[in-house]
């Protein structure tokens, strides 16, 4: 059985990190794709499937057992986070784990013990989604929905800081315009490299 490893789809917000891995889910029931561990409200209807919901007690006792690779507060005070048994058990299947994380939890990952090193314990590819252009990713930004003008400025400046971490990345992807396929292409042969 081959080694499994975990995969980083990184980039910044409006780049298409989140059609990518839909259709990566879709194509390739042989990877995994890991829940977050969330101490946010089930929705009406919201199954398992995406996150395991736990009280604010359990996250603490997931932290202070070390049983979180990363994880961050979010709107509203709710806590999201990357759990080890989501991923490692599978990694040690030899199946490759498929994960979106923002600069913050790619950061956490890649220094985390499990994944650093000389000769770390489990293997960690990294891939950074690449706006065609910055000026490509402001219009997907602003055509979603109307953003007043401190907003946009913040966001632009969130962006160029995440396009920073390209360089700390195992590969990178340029997302073109109409040309998915081909960015889905380019990312399916460095998961399977």
């Amino acid at each position: 059985m081959p080694a499994g490893k975990l995969v980083l789809i990184i980039g910044p917000s409006g780049v298409g990190k989140s059609v990518i891995l839909k259709t990566l889910r879709d194509r390739h029931p042989e990877f995994v794709f890991p829940r977050s561990a969330t101490t946010r409200p089930r929705r009406d209807g919201e199954g398992d499937d995406l996150y395991r919901f736990v009280t604010d007690a359990e996250f603490d006792g997931l932290l202070k057992e070390n049983k979180v690779l990363e994880w961050a507060t979010v709107h509203a005070g709710a806590r999201y986070g990357t759990l080890v048994d989501e991923i490692v058990p599978f990694i040690e299947k030899g199946r490759t784990v498929i994960r979106e994380v923002d600069v913050q939890g790619f950061d956490s990952i890649r220094k985390h013990e499990l994944f650093t090193g000389t000769k770390p314990k489990y293997p960690l590819q990294s891939i950074f989604i690449l706006p065609e252009s910055k000026e490509q990713l402001i219009k997907h930004i602003t055509d979603r929905a109307p953003i007043a003008e401190d907003e946009l400025k913040r966001r632009i400046a969130s962006m160029e800081k995440e396009l920073a971490y390209a360089k700390l990345c195992t590969a990178s992807v340029k997302n073109i315009e109409g040309k998915l396929e081909e960015t889905l292409r380019d990312v399916e042969s460095l998961i399977g490299a």
